[in-house]
């Protein structure tokens, strides 16, 4: 199994495509033929995921509620 590493010029490339309406999109050291606009996306989505760090710690908050009984 290989490993892609994504770069931002590539999310750009990907992006660039979409918006013209192109499928044929040149990556780093490859080019890809998409079939589809939706491949497209999911391509771009994929990449996107990629370059985002994962979140660190939790959004989540709990409420307490103490009615004195």
């Amino acid at each position: 199994m290989t490993t892609t590493s994504w770069t931002a010029a590539d999310l750009v490339a990907i992006e660039a495509a979409i918006a013209t309406g192109a499928k044929r999109v040149r990556f780093q050291t490859h080019e890809v033929e998409y079939h589809s606009v939706k491949e497209l996306l999911i391509a771009r989505d994929a990449i996107r995921d990629a370059l985002t760090p994962p979140e660190t710690g939790s959004n989540v908050m709990f409420a307490q509620y103490d009615s004195g009984y």
